[in-house]
């Protein structure tokens, strides 16, 4: 029951963890962010088609409950180092990145302690919300860095093509429009991301409460 069509998927999403890192080091930007999004995309739908698929051919297995959550961290903790390295550093970003990537280690350091324990630590349906809002808030930043990427070249192309008299103010135009889809694109990112954050660190208090009879002394 392991090689069954849920769990080849979430291996495959599990593979193409990496893979998101890998694009930026083989390819130059912006086909690197092109071909990182697109990966991060397919991986995302993957992680609810796997589940979905499961449950409907009755295919839920221990290995697949095991492996899910783990692609899933290995994606979100990737792409985000990916997304941090490339940034300019903004706390507004890494501040939020910091704090998803403190729960997930702390949660996979709880459970490995917990194993052996009868504590229930499954994915509750607010780890599911926190990973989905992760998700589109990744995906969110990776469209940023490849609009961002085009809006500059399309700008400066305009600018350097285009007249010094009547045109200029056109050209002006133009250029503030497409900065303004560029600023609203990248904050709306860092929003979703802020939530990400929030409902990652709601949760992991949740799985903590859980865990907190077992962690006291003599238990």
């Amino acid at each position: 029951m392991i090689w069954t069509i849920p769990n080849i998927l979430t291996i495959a999403r599990l593979l193409a963890a990496p893979g998101v890192a890998v694009m930026f080091l083989y390819f130059d930007r912006p086909y690197a962010d092109w071909f990182a999004l697109l990966l991060f995309l397919i991986a995302s739908v993957t992680d609810w088609f796997d589940g979905y698929l499961a449950r409907v051919w009755r295919q839920e297995t221990k290995f697949g409950a095991m492996l899910d959550p783990i692609a899933d961290k290995a994606m979100v903790v990737i792409a985000l180092m990916v997304i941090v390295g490339y940034s300019s550093m903004s706390p507004w970003l890494v501040l939020p990145a910091t704090f998803i990537l403190f729960r997930e280690v702390f949660i996979s350091g709880l459970r490995e302690f917990v194993g052996n324990n009868t504590v229930d630590l499954k994915v509750t349906t607010l780890a599911k919300w926190k990973t989905t809002s992760q998700m589109l808030s990744i995906a969110l930043l990776f469209a940023q860095g490849v609009v961002e990427h085009y809006v500059l070249k399309y700008t400066s192309k305009k600018s350097i093509n285009g007249d010094k008299t009547s045109k200029n103010s056109d050209i002006n135009q133009t250029a503030d429009l497409n900065f303004d889809y560029l600023y609203w694109l990248e904050n709306f990112g860092l929003v979703m991301l802020w939530i990400a954050a929030i409902l990652t660190l709601i949760s992991g208090f949740e799985y903590f409460k859980k865990a907190i009879p077992v962690l006291r002394e003599g238990k």
